[in-house]
């Protein structure tokens, strides 16, 4: 975790002219994109807290405001369920403020394999795959 935001801080940085990362909205793809270039591993998570596969996409949606789409299929199905996102609040000093439930409930077990895409405005495309091992958080 601390790698994480230590990438970040110096990512924002080194695009702020010195300001830090929290200074800046991060609210565009030329912001964003790097940030998910670099922090695949921590764009989904499994949870059984509640007797149900809970499936976390806490940290895309905390960039939604750079994404355009974000598309997933579950054990071996091609990434082509969108995932609802809620809007961008540009007005607010937090736009990225998570304020819906972060993850999409199914049956208990039944996630083994997971494939991600986050599509950006210019239709970039980054595609990642996730075994249920290694985004278990229990």
């Amino acid at each position: 975790m601390w790698r994480i935001v230590s990438v970040i801080l110096l990512f924002g940085m080194s695009q702020g002219g010195g300001q830090p990362a929290a200074a800046q909205a991060f609210t565009t793809q030329e912001e964003v994109q790097p940030i998910l270039e670099v922090t695949r591993a921590n764009w989904i998570a499994v949870g059984t807290q509640t007797g149900q596969d809970l499936l976390y996409f806490t940290h895309l949606l905390s960039w939604r405001c750079g994404i355009a789409q974000i598309r997933y299929g579950l054990n071996g199905a091609a990434p082509e369920t969108e995932l609802a996102m809620e809007p961008c609040y540009l007005e607010l000093v937090t736009p990225n403020a998570i304020r819906e439930l972060p993850f999409v409930i199914h049956g208990l077990h039944s996630i083994e394999s997971v494939s991600v895409e986050v599509e950006f405005a210019d239709g970039q495309v980054l595609r990642e795959e996730f075994e249920r091992a290694a985004i278990r958080l229990d």
